[in-house]
């Protein structure tokens, strides 16, 4: 026979059509159920039981259901894991008939708002993604703080933006391939879209619509066609699934990237600005260094300044001065930051507020938080702190005043359970809760007066869900009862009673309950909507006490450890006096850090070519010099003496081997697309930190790429970037025989009784030798191998020093000839050298010399 569906079955698959890609979790009483693929994948990533039932006859249905109050944490698992949930709940109230159900919100990982379920100090992005040529658009919200920004930029642009933001979620066109798009996919859940949301029409009618304009123009993307689309994307995709969002997106921010310095990828990596690489965690990063915020909006603030550094002189000295002033102020320092620790995130609760998601506890919370800015405002003033952030932190009394005087200060969690409302705040709720009372106190005493009445000492007065109230006589004092007792119900051993006057209580306590839980929620939200009203002043308010709370901690990271104000320029020297490592020396317990100075311009010194052996704090001295630039140029005060800072539009680092060994490509091709990167995108006013360069090859292969890169960076005129390239080929230091700007220096090394040791004192002048062998020795190899490895390395000395050539006169580059000469002296054969000196070096890109280099490598091995 035909399968016979029931109606709830019927209502199931009707939204379950609606919502093919997500899964459904669908309100049945208490539980949150998942039926047929949904509940199979649900009962796998949750692990929990899968269940199954008949919904209609023959019709047997898998089922996997979670309790509704434990929602909050299978809800994180499921969008950890990349998938998003539509919420379906009851929306009528169970009686009559078949329940009203549907869809309230779809939960992605971008539009997430359960606080159990966010990193309090670091924003949740949704994103999106048009592009279109070498253009792109990108917007991105946090709707649980209202940041909503759009900007286009060149698609190469991009990733390091996306990388910077790390968004949780990014849409993009449904059709949309780019090169690159693989890489999206590493930095986010990607969420196809149709196409048609992209379309420049709809995107802009959509933000139109929302934001009620008549035109884009106030918002700074008007001639932005990329830039609308994709906020465009980011309404129409709040609008289906998660729509009370909507009411909090008051501004719409065009921002230009032109105005930060970029750090892709690989850099924040390297320098581990924001993660250690070797734990994984934040401990051991830059952040942790200078992350001693108090709020989880400051700390959101100080991530986005510390992967934003401005390229705007104005603006970071007066970022500079905010932090002096609280740096010489040590007493009221402190108060702010005592202050500032008991505020809660005033940005997500006010948020939370005017969607109607808060519960009573937050806004008790909030209140409390607004009850310290006058306090917090009268330590500015008494520190004076810089006039426009003390201006800016207006108190919200009038929200304060009403959250005082509106809910109690020990409210339920939950505003359905009932005295969230204080008394005295409605006298039509105080009214039902003293009915409510008296019928209370009339039923406690009635038992006591109908015994005595009746003289029945066992009558009891009980109430049960079904009947009500009622009085209970055993059946031995039957004869007993009065008059007006009517009959409700007869039992085994008793009969129940009721009273006409017991009636009316019942109804009085009933009904005052029912008034009090309806009159407590409708005045709840109507709080709500009021508080929400403010929302823009607290927002406000949210932003300046991050500010506050950024400026007093960096202010406390320079006294602790010892960092002074940077002078800033806009011309290309880079000098440092006594710099040193932020990270490094914390985590030197007793060996006191040794500083070093460094001095890099464009016109004298340009590339700093840095011998010495490993393990002598080389790469600590490269990474260094970036960070203090980094620190600089977000506004903080530096590890060093003294520094003057040239602002720099980007730091490039290409750093030892990076094994990329599962995206399947070797060490060596790894190092030579970064630096291909670099070389191709670096400016006049980049920083380039180099270290080893060509290991992953063979050591004369390597040592010739090395050479050319040196070269390279110093002679092509688009390039000229200040460059610290560190190296164990102590060959390298003959370059700063005929290149101008190259400079020599070395990290000191003693020797002792034919040992190493390593003064990591950085100075002028190249390494004379290499210090392998000593390395060996520290790290214990068996004496036998070390006494060999010195005889063998005495005789390639040796070796070398006799077929050296003659150095060519002048300044200039090798002649060819004597280039040939030398690369004979590589083992190599006259046919390669021709081909080489074919090669028209000006229009190879570097990807084609890579490859160049390959089929080069190739002959030279056939040939020999």
């Amino acid at each position: 026979g035909k399968v016979k569906l029931t109606p709830i079955r019927q209502q199931y698959l009707k939204i379950k059509q609606r919502y093919p890609e997500v899964i459904v979790l669908f309100r049945l009483g208490d539980f949150y159920e998942a039926f047929d693929e949904d509940a199979v994948l649900v009962s796998r990533v949750l692990e929990i039981t899968l269940t199954s039932r008949e919904l209609g006859r023959g019709n047997k249905v898998p089922m996997a259901g979670v309790p509704h109050h434990a929602l909050d944490n299978y809800l994180a698992k499921l969008v950890n894991r990349g998938y998003k949930v539509a919420i379906c709940e009851q929306l009528s109230p169970p009686g009559k008939g078949l329940v009203e159900r549907d869809v309230v919100r779809v939960v992605t990982p971008g539009t997430i708002v359960e606080p159990s379920l966010l990193d309090g100090t670091a924003n949740n992005y949704l994103a999106s993604v048009a592009i279109a040529d070498d253009q792109a658009g990108l917007a991105y919200v946090d709707i649980t703080t209202s940041e909503f920004a759009t900007t286009q930029l060149t698609v190469d642009r991009l990733l390091p933006e996306l990388e910077r933001l790390q968004p949780s979620e990014v849409l993009s066109p449904r059709h949309l391939s780019f090169p690159g798009r693989t890489d999206l996919t590493q930095v986010a859940t990607l969420t196809p879209v149709d196409d048609d949301c992209f379309e420049l029409e709809a995107a802009s009618q959509a933000l139109l619509d929302h934001f009620g304009a008549a035109t884009l123009e106030g918002y700074g993307c008007a001639h932005l066609p990329l830039a609308i689309r994709a906020a465009g994307a980011i309404i129409h995709y709040l609008q289906e699934n998660q729509k009370a969002a909507l009411s909090v997106l008051t501004r719409l921010t065009t921002y230009s990237t032109e105005g930060y310095m970029v750090l892709d990828a690989q850099t924040r990596r390297n320098l581990e600005i924001f993660r250690n690489n070797r734990l994984g965690t934040t401990a051991g990063s830059l952040l942790s260094v200078i992350d001693l915020t108090q709020t989880s909006m400051g700390g959101r603030l100080l991530k986005r300044w510390l992967g934003h550094p401005l390229l705007d002189l104005a603006q970071l000295v007066e970022r500079q001065d905010a932090i002096e002033k609280f740096c010489g102020d040590n007493i009221n320092r402190g108060r702010v930051i005592a202050l500032l620790h008991q505020i809660a995130d005033l940005e997500r609760l006010a948020n939370r507020v005017r969607a109607g998601q808060a519960t009573p506890k937050e806004l008790v919370t909030l209140r409390h938080s607004l009850e310290l800015v006058p306090q917090i405002k009268a330590v500015l003033q008494d520190a004076s702190a810089p006039g426009w952030l003390t201006e800016r932190l207006q108190p919200c009394e009038e929200v304060v005043t009403l959250i005082s005087q509106a809910i109690a200060d020990e409210p339920p969690m939950n505003p359905e359970e009932g005295g969230a409302i204080r008394q005295g705040f409605s006298p039509e709720l105080d009214q039902l809760h003293s009915v409510s009372k008296d019928a209370r106190r009339y039923l406690a005493n009635l038992e006591r007066q109908e015994r005595e009445r009746t003289g029945i000492k066992s009558l009891k007065v009980g109430y049960n869900k079904v009947f009500g109230y009622y009085i209970e006589v055993s059946k031995a004092n039957l004869d007993h009862v009065p008059e007006d007792y009517i009959r409700k119900q007869t039992l085994i051993g008793a009969e129940r009673f009721f009273t006409v006057e017991l009636k009316e209580y019942e109804s009085h306590i009933l009904n005052a309950q029912t008034r009090i839980s309806e009159l407590e929620s409708a005045l709840f939200r109507q709080i709500c909507q009021q508080v929400g009203g403010w929302r823009e002043r607290i927002s406000i308010l949210a932003d300046t006490l991050a500010h506050l709370d950024v400026f007093s901690s960096l202010a406390e990271v320079a006294v602790r450890n010892n960092y002074h104000r940077p002078v800033l320029t806009n011309d290309d020297t880079v000098a440092i006096n006594g710099g040193r490592h932020p990270v490094v020396e914390q985590s030197l317990s007793n060996d006191r850090f040794i500083p070093n100075d460094t001095y890099l311009s464009n016109k004298e010194a340009q590339l700093i070519i840095l011998t010495g052996p490993n393990m002598s704090g080389k790469s600590t001295y490269l990474r260094q010099v970036a960070l203090v630039v980094l620190l600089a140029q977000m506004g903080s005060f530096v590890p060093a003496d003294s520094a003057t800072i040239g602002l720099v539009d980007r730091i490039f680092t290409r750093i030892g081997a990076q094994e990329d060994l599962a995206a399947g490509q070797s060490t060596f091709m790894v190092e030579m697309v970064e630096t291909a990167n670099i070389l191709n995108n670096a400016t006049p006013r980049s920083l380039i930190i180099l270290d080893e360069i060509g290991r992953g090859t063979s050591t004369y292969d390597g040592l010739s790429i090395a050479h050319a890169v040196a070269e390279y960076v110093h002679n092509h005129p688009r390039l000229g970037a200040k460059t610290l390239f560190a190296t164990h080929y102590h060959e390298l230091v003959e370059l700063a025989n005929y290149l101008p700007r190259v400079k020599n220096f070395n990290v000191a090394v003693t020797e002792e009784g034919g040992r190493v040791v390593f003064l990591r004192k950085v100075i002028p002048g190249g390494a004379d030798k290499s210090y392998g062998i000593h390395v060996a020795q520290l790290a214990g190899l068996p004496r036998g191998v070390l006494h060999r490895a010195r005889e063998v390395l005495a005789e390639l000395e040796a070796d070398h020093q006799q077929r050296l050539p003659k150095k060519p006169k002048g300044r200039g580059p090798h002649p060819p000839e004597a280039l040939a000469q030398q690369l004979l002296l590589f083992g190599q054969s006259p046919p390669v050298v021709e081909e080489i000196l074919k090669l028209d070096m000006d229009s190879l890109s570097p990807l084609e010399a890579l490859n160049k280099l390959y089929e080069l490598q190739k002959k030279a091995r056939e040939e020999t």
